[in-house]
């Protein structure tokens, strides 16, 4: 199969689809690979290092989508590279599509197939390509917390893990799946005092068992939240409901209960965002302030970290791509029911019903 990574062009997007070590394995697989000139400089990987590997270089995105059955992508495509996507070409990414309604729609027309990385989930629910970005994402979290809790960052100027005789932040986690475990992590790695809300008893009771001390994991309600809102410091939203939009779990009549310079991050924004005020940032302005609460909405957070999060992304991504490329796509979704869940989107139908519900749009039976 023809395989193809072009340069990620959202504001501040760092990270690459295909790393080296893909690459190699691809090649030796007997596949082509073309990679967009420059596309992997922000990830550590050179020209050169790819050519090494076995891939050729191609100057522009319009060449790469053109030349190629499968695209190899980690965000979703941006309005200037609708026009490049080709009718029946395989789109491999994280897509999001609750989230936006003129992506869903320029996609239907293309009659692309878009498999969504964060949809490809196991029997026992888990979300193999989701995971390694949720894991960063959840670090991150707390680290962008802990920055913009700063006053020169129009924070209430607290350190995060305070010092001796003088109290830390309170963290507020809402929802206790990958990002929010991965959050309260760090959170307390940093001192800081933790309150994590999910609705799952049997999550809470694991994690109450190998989460530090300082992590307090709480069953979830309105009034338990409202409750903790006036004494918390950092509020982070870790809400996923898969393919969906998250639901809105702080509103923005509850910012009254919070007190000025309080830091909210929205880790769901990529999903529509948990919080009511949440609209999307970027790297580039990663913040606003509503009512004197900070809000960082940032949609790819790990694209700060590319060397990581490339790295990281690709242990995931490697054997699903290989599969499609060894069997091509309808054998693959065959064999491989978790990358059968990932197919949102085959010849301009939609195929995966969250998406289908959020936009009121016809639901076409997976027939793979």
């Amino acid at each position: 199969m023809i395989i193809g990574t072009p340069k990620e062009i959202k504001n501040h997007e760092s990270r690459v689809g295909l790393n080296t070590a893909s690459v190699g394995s691809l090649v030796d697989g007997g596949h082509k690979v073309y990679i967009e000139k420059n596309a992997g400089i922000k990830s550590g990987y050179s020209n050169d290092d790819y050519k090494k590997a076995g891939a050729e270089i191609l100057s522009s995105a319009k060449e790469i989508y053109s030349k190629s059955e499968l695209i190899v992508k980690v965000k979703e495509p941006q309005k200037e590279e609708f026009s490049l996507i080709q009718k029946n070409q395989i789109l491999f990414t994280y897509f999001h599509f609750s989230s936006s309604k003129k992506l869903t729609e320029a996609m239907m027309r293309s009659k692309a197939t878009c498999i969504a990385y964060e949809t490809v989930e196991t029997n026992d629910k888990k979300l193999p390509l989701l995971t390694p970005m949720s894991e960063v994402a959840g670090r991150m979290a707390v680290q962008q917390g802990a920055k913009y809790l700063e006053k020169p960052q129009l924070g209430k100027g607290k350190l995060i893990g305070g010092v001796p005789g003088v109290a830390p932040a309170k963290v507020i986690i809402i929802g206790a799946g990958i990002v929010g475990t991965e959050a309260a992590k760090m959170a307390a790695g940093l001192g800081a005092q933790v309150i994590l809300f999910d609705i799952n008893l049997e999550r809470l009771r694991y994690l109450s068992e190998v989460l530090p001390k300082n992590v307090i994991p709480l069953y979830s309600s309105r009034e338990a939240i409202i409750n903790h809102l006036s004494t918390c410091d950092v509020i982070i939203g870790s809400v996923l409901v898969p393919g969906a939009k998250a639901p809105k779990i702080i509103s923005k009549k509850m910012l009254d209960k919070m007190e000025s310079g309080t830091v909210l991050v929205d880790v769901a924004v990529d999903q529509g965002g948990c919080f009511e005020t949440c609209r999307e940032t970027t790297h580039q302005k990663p913040v606003y302030l509503i009512d004197g609460k900070v809000h960082y909405c940032v949609t790819n957070i790990p694209g700060a970290v590319p060397m990581t999060s490339t790295n990281a992304l690709n242990n995931a991504t490697l054997s699903y791509i290989q599969l499609i490329a060894d069997l091509g796509l309808e054998k693959a979704c065959k064999n491989n029911q978790a990358l059968n869940k990932g197919l949102n989107m085959h010849d301009g139908k939609i195929v995966y019903k969250a998406v289908a519900d959020t936009f009121g749009y016809k639901y076409f039976e997976n027939n793979f």
